[in-house]
């Protein structure tokens, strides 16, 4: 593994989410892992953060409430098929790591696993969280993201405590 500097390379970091990257999870000796595609790298409170959105309907929502961390890989090569599994299938109906040929394997400063052979990786530890209060959002995105009016997002602001790549 090779430390890097994630603010260094924040821009590759937002560009990889326009695909997709991986947010894995665990708790409880449960683990998951989902796609997204929305996310922001900067800085809050003099520390490195990455913030991300989680439904609250996700699977990954549920543990990630219990475990107040995630890790992030970003997919340097090809993984679309894998990304196209986490980001349709649910953690509650399968294994996703067997059915996208994924290893989780051990992060260096968290319990939360990274996903072997990904590329780039986040390792992070949620400082804050705020549920969207639909009142507070712009009418126009309202009804493009969230039209039924359900499902709202939870962000979570957390702290970078290791980025490498493998």
């Amino acid at each position: 593994m090779k430390n890097i500097d994630a603010l260094a390379i924040g821009d590759k970091i937002v560009q990889s989410l326009k695909p997709s990257v991986f947010l894995t999870t665990a708790a409880e000796g449960k683990i998951n892992t989902m796609v997204i595609g929305w996310g922001a790298i900067g800085v809050m409170w003099g520390k490195p953060v990455f913030t991300a959105m989680v439904r609250k309907s996700r699977y990954s929502w549920e543990l990630l409430e219990k475990s107040n961390e995630f890790t992030v890989s970003i997919p340097t090569h090809d993984m679309k098929e894998a990304l196209k599994i986490c980001g349709t299938k649910s953690g509650r109906d399968i294994d996703k790591f067997t059915a996208a040929a994924l290893m989780p394997q051990a992060g260096q400063k968290i319990k939360t696993p990274v996903l072997a052979g990904a590329g780039i990786h986040l390792e992070c530890k949620v400082l804050y969280k705020q549920d969207m209060q639909p009142e507070n959002m712009d009418k126009a995105e309202k009804e493009r993201w969230y039209g039924d009016g359900g499902d709202w997002h939870t962000m979570y602001f957390a702290e970078i405590v290791a980025s490498y790549e493998d």
